[in-house]
């Protein structure tokens, strides 16, 4: 197994605003299919650092999806094992474990590519809830997923 890359992608300007309309919404406790906001401590200022994502239930077992790569929330939450997800005034704190093996990925990243790739396929490329196993497997190590315990 290749070692977890660094890379992620940056939003553009049309994205920036998306995320944060639906950022600004969830304060507000507007969900958007399923959106909530994150919270984890930075890992070096240890302030609350905040970003909207998609909660993925598969199994039973939420999970957050960085479909960016390798982006500073991703590398705070694995520094922290644990943050908040926000929508309005319902805060619901939660632990993480971040699925290494690309096996137990494929579920998870099959799901969310089914639920929002209208949102995300674009950082999937030539990826899509119809992809063979084998595909998924193979593009797994550049998306970071949690498995997120609700406290």
């Amino acid at each position: 197994m290749s070692a977890p890359t660094t890379d992620h992608i940056r939003p553009g300007r049309i994205a920036t605003a998306f995320n944060n309309t639906v950022a600004w919404l969830a304060r507000r406790g507007v969900s958007v299919y399923g959106s909530r906001e994150l919270a984890v401590r930075g890992r070096s200022s240890g302030q609350w650092r905040t970003v909207p994502v998609n909660v993925l239930t598969v199994d039973g077992a939420d999970h957050l999806v960085a479909a960016r790569g390798v982006t500073q929330w991703v590398r705070n939450m694995r520094a922290a094992g644990e943050g908040e997800l926000r929508l309005g005034r319902t805060v619901e704190p939660f632990t993480a474990v971040e699925l290494t093996d690309p096996a137990a990925k494929i579920p998870v990243l099959r799901s969310y590519l089914r639920r929002w790739a209208w949102e995300v396929g674009a950082f999937f490329p030539g990826l899509s809830a119809g992809s063979s196993d084998d595909e998924l497997a193979a593009a797994a190590v550049r998306y970071p997923v949690f498995a997120i315990h609700r406290s």
